[in-house]
């Protein structure tokens, strides 16, 4: 849909653009703050009960993806970590316009770019940085705040994959009614 410069589409752009950055400001801020807080007060392999057995406080380095998998390839991750978030800066920042876009697309890149800093700056060295994980749930995964950015994101552009575009259905049921 194309419209001149300061009409609704482009404020409407605009808008869900500050919405999204500003989300992923947020998300990445508190997955920092989170990592800091758990490598300065947490112990690797002395899990801390958060909510009795159902939710522990497990510090690991991760050098892999989910549950450790590929964790030759840190700098696989990382490359492709980088093309990622500038394809969702520069591609599809500029494109969205809905709320549930601008939502989506924030916390993907909150949980990108979080997860990109610790496999810059963390240990061993740049780009091979192993990730700093902490929130650990029976018989699963043990993950970060930008991993659930990452899953909150993934779950949102799912459920409103089905959900269809009612604008869209809605212009093109009016193409049909008129002669």
């Amino acid at each position: 849909m194309q419209a001149a410069r300061g009409t609704t589409l482009s404020v409407r752009r605009r808008g869900v653009g500050l919405i999204a950055g500003g989300l992923a400001l947020f998300g990445l801020a508190l997955d920092q703050v989170v990592k800091w807080s758990s490598v300065a007060y947490l112990t690797p392999g002395q899990p801390v009960e958060l909510i009795g057995s159902l939710l522990k406080l497990n510090l690991i380095f991760n050098p892999g993806a989910a549950f450790g998998m590929g964790s030759n390839f840190t700098i696989v991750f990382s490359c492709f970590a980088i093309v990622a978030l500038l394809a969702c800066l520069f591609y599809a920042l500029p494109r969205i316009t809905r709320l549930w876009h601008a939502i989506a697309l924030g916390l993907l890149m909150a949980g990108i770019a979080g997860n990109l800093i610790d496999r810059i700056f963390q240990p061993p060295a740049a780009l091979h940085g192993h990730v700093v994980d902490m929130f650990q749930l029976p018989n699963f995964a043990i993950f970060n705040v930008a991993d659930m950015c990452i899953t909150f994101a993934a779950a949102i552009i799912i459920i409103n994959s089905f959900r269809g575009d009612p604008d869209k259905d809605e212009a093109e049921g009016a193409g049909e009614k008129a002669p």
